[in-house]
């Protein structure tokens, strides 16, 4: 299915892939905010790695490809 994408009504242009953004006036008046989406999480001892990436990270690495990547500063 791919990304989210942003289209252009009436328009024979590709869609962008993007959710949100900040002073796009043209993106936001198709739909794009810049409100960010926010979760919150409490830390334990047993937490050892944090990993901060965009949806460009996730869209190329599965979440095991990403733990391979991390582990050996995990150590």
């Amino acid at each position: 299915m791919g990304p989210l994408r942003v289209w252009l009504k009436h328009e024979d242009v590709p869609g962008l892939a993007m959710t949100r953004a900040f002073g796009d006036a043209m993106a936001h008046s198709v739909g794009v905010t810049a409100d960010p989406e926010m979760n919150e999480y409490t830390f334990t001892k047993e937490d050892k790695v944090v990993v901060i990436a965009s949806d460009g990270v996730w869209e190329f690495l599965e979440n095991i490809d990403v733990s391979r990547i991390v582990y050996p500063f995990y150590l």
